[in-house]
């Protein structure tokens, strides 16, 4: 590598930032950050779910998880509620009616950040894609024991 340019981190850090900001500035006024429309995003698409569920799809440690919520819950925007098959280790995490009515909103200003990365990338936005898709497998293989012998 002979300049940070071509360094793919870098390159990927880059681009991270640059979409992170256009994602933070689509979602201020609706009052919420990128992760905490990550979460609300998937109650839209599958209400009642745990924390665990909901951290496991976005990468996160309950820990995290559960003080998302939280602050979703102190908003408004979210309610925990008792799991309905009766297990009281669990609570179920629902979209309050606030909560729906401003993802209606937040989900049409992240279609337009994506839209304008989509009108950035042209042509490429699918090949993108598979790549991202890619990297994101690249940690679980990583952390395969590659040696099986029985050693």
């Amino acid at each position: 590598m002979d300049r940070i340019e071509d360094c793919i981190s870098f390159l990927l850090g880059k681009a991270t930032q640059q979409v992170a900001r256009r994602s933070r500035d689509a979602l201020a006024p609706f009052g919420v950050t990128p992760v905490q429309f990550a979460a609300l995003r998937i109650l839209w698409e599958r209400d009642g779910q745990s924390c665990a569920e909901m951290g496991a799809r976005l990468l996160l440690d309950s820990a995290t998880m559960t003080g998302i919520v939280d602050r979703l819950e102190t908003a408004g925007l979210v309610e925990r509620r008792p799991d309905p098959e009766g297990d009281r280790r669990i609570n179920r995490i629902y979209l309050g009616d606030e909560g729906r009515a401003r993802c209606r909103s937040m989900n049409a200003a992240m279609d337009g950040v994506n839209a304008e990365v989509d009108r950035i990338l042209g042509q490429r936005t699918p090949g993108l894609r598979q790549a991202l898709a890619l990297l994101g497998e690249v940690e679980p293989r990583a952390a395969e024991p590659t040696d099986r012998s029985p050693g």
